[in-house]
């Protein structure tokens, strides 16, 4: 999908050697990381899309990516690397870290919480793409 993700983040979030033991250190060990990063990424573009830009946000390269953004597509990606290796041996800090970084992404999209740094939409959009929508009718003269 794109390189928001380099393969050196992942080691503030697990150790290589347990990265390289899941992924069996095979020829398409890329591969399945690409997949599982494309669905981190997805997910997370789902859940931002209606308050930021997406598209500045991971088109965004190096030091200038947000901290915060990278961290939770991480949680994500690892979670998915680790469901495709043994989903019933995954240690329990994974499945809370993804369920954090799920709720956290929920609280942003329903206008709880806020992810300071990043490019928002336009006010106009994001009141169109806002769950409280409040309109009436076009106000009427009740006298003749």
């Amino acid at each position: 999908m794109n390189n928001f993700i380099e393969l050196t983040d992942y080691d503030a979030t697990i150790h290589r050697d347990i990265l390289d033991s899941l992924l069996r250190e095979e020829s398409g060990s890329s591969a399945v990381i690409e997949v599982c990063e494309n669905r981190a990424i997805a997910t997370v573009r789902s859940l931002l899309n209606s308050r930021y830009d997406c598209d500045a946000i991971f088109s965004a390269q190096g030091e200038d990516r947000n901290v915060l953004i990278l961290k939770i597509c991480l949680d994500i990606a690892v979670y998915e690397i680790f469901c495709q290796h043994n989903p019933y041996k995954m240690s329990d800090i994974r499945k809370e870290r993804y369920d954090d970084a799920m709720q956290f992404l929920r609280d942003v999209h329903d206008f709880k919480a806020n992810i300071e740094g990043l490019p928002e939409l336009p006010a106009e959009t994001q009141t169109d793409n806002s769950p409280w929508q409040i309109a009436s009718n076009e106000p009427w003269n009740p006298y003749f």
